[in-house]
């Protein structure tokens, strides 16, 4: 068997375990920042899953890594692979490959290309403004002169910021907080010109699809 063909049953095998191992970590990781009356013990239970987590989707990185036989080249064109890595409250953004996994053992066709960005693009908006939320409100809740004081605050920060407009009303003070929105802004600004661009190609498409099929003369 060939590194790719390794590489592909490795998929297969772990897609669905891992993506419910992405679940579990995000879980966690909320009921870590959320339930701030829990008692400690439990507070170091949901850190020692998310860590556990972490070494496994670090573990699965590095043996796609391996099969692939590509060496320093994965990274760049695993760029998924890479982000959920560094980023692993994003692993859930793989549910559009599990989706099409399944769909190709069923013998049904695969998401078509617009299918799969508006799939991925709105999937990520709403895990980069619940992690993200999440993330700020751990960084911000007690911090001098913070604004955000409550989750739904944190929320509501988020959603101006990742469409970009930006209300000024609820902001970050804190460094780690501004570094989070650094890299929400960064991935509104991406989502937004994914979505307007995929929107635009399949407008075009249809209005030439629309013109190829007027009878001549018409």
């Amino acid at each position: 068997m060939d590194d790719d063909s390794r590489a592909k049953h490795w998929e297969h095998r772990t897609e669905i375990p891992l993506f419910v191992a992405a679940l579990v970590y995000l879980a966690a990781y909320a009921t870590h920042v959320l339930a701030t009356d829990m008692p400690a013990v439990w507070h170091a239970v949901c850190l020692s899953v998310t860590f556990g987590l972490w070494l496994v989707f670090a573990a699965d990185y590095v043996v796609r890594w391996r099969l692939s036989g590509q060496g320093l080249r994965f990274v760049p064109t695993h760029m998924l692979h890479t982000v959920v890595v560094l980023l692993p409250l994003l692993r859930p953004l793989r549910i559009v490959r599990l989706y099409e996994a399944v769909q190709r053992r069923s013998g049904q066709p695969r998401l078509s290309l617009h299918a799969r960005v508006i799939s991925y693009a709105g999937l990520s908006t709403v895990l980069l403004a619940f992690s993200g939320s999440l993330a700020v409100y751990q960084a911000e809740r007690g911090a001098p002169g913070a604004t955000m004081h409550t989750f739904g605050d944190a929320v509501w920060w988020a959603a101006s910021t990742l469409t970009t407009v930006g209300y000024g009303d609820v902001t970050p003070v804190t460094p780690l907080g501004r570094v989070i929105a650094t890299g929400m802004m960064i991935g509104g600004l991406a989502l937004l010109g994914a979505v307007t661009g995929s929107f635009s190609s399949w407008l075009m498409r249809t209005f030439y699809r629309e013109g190829d099929e007027k009878p001549p003369g018409s």
